[in-house]
């Protein structure tokens, strides 16, 4: 009886396993919620960050500012001859630049830095610094103003920059280094 009844449950095993399986249902129906929250609160923090960065240049009556078409501000400290080309893509670049803190408070001094060669466009800069080579001439310094979204964003540098920490830099760009086949054209 016992093999009849050990026959007859694998039997069961078998029809039972040949039916057709039906879809898992996802446990949790996504609204998009979190995102909408998320693009809310980047909203609020960029807005935050433009209104401190407006403040610091309303009360600077020393320095003209301008504001890029990407979203940051900066001042010429040194201004080049307007015939100079500025650095653009597939450049190579010479230059220096520190990090600070809007109000002034140093992060990471040029001198430790040190001075770069970098291709313009093709290296692990920040966005914002990325960006503000490119409205470099040879010779050019200029104070930037980045948001953090232009700068190192909600997860900051790993380091000493926290995240959604705006951030102030002096680049000056030393040199353009022209590739050798845009001067043979």
């Amino acid at each position: 009886m016992t093999r009849k009844l050990v026959v007859f449950f694998l039997c069961m095993v078998f029809i039972s396993s040949c039916n057709e399986s039906l879809p898992r249902r996802p446990i949790q129906n996504k609204s998009g919620s979190f995102y909408k929250e998320s693009i809310e609160r980047s909203r609020r923090i960029l807005s935050l960050e433009e209104k401190r960065i407006k403040l610091i240049i309303e009360e600077d009556t020393v320095h003209d500012y301008l504001e890029s078409a990407n979203g940051f501000w900066y001042f010429y400290e040194n201004h080049a001859d307007s015939m100079i080309p500025q650095a653009s893509t597939d450049d190579e670049v010479i230059l220096k630049y520190n990090i600070m803190e809007l109000d002034g408070d140093t992060i990471y001094r040029s001198d430790v830095l040190g001075m770069q060669q970098i291709k313009v466009d093709k290296t692990q800069l920040f966005p914002g610094l990325r960006n503000a080579i490119k409205l470099l001439k040879e010779g050019e310094k200029a104070t930037f103003f980045f948001p953090s979204s232009q700068a190192f964003g909600y997860k900051g540098d790993n380091n000493k920059i926290g995240a959604n920490v705006p951030v102030r830099s002096s680049l000056e760009l030393l040199k353009i280094l022209k590739p050798i086949d845009s001067l043979t054209r």
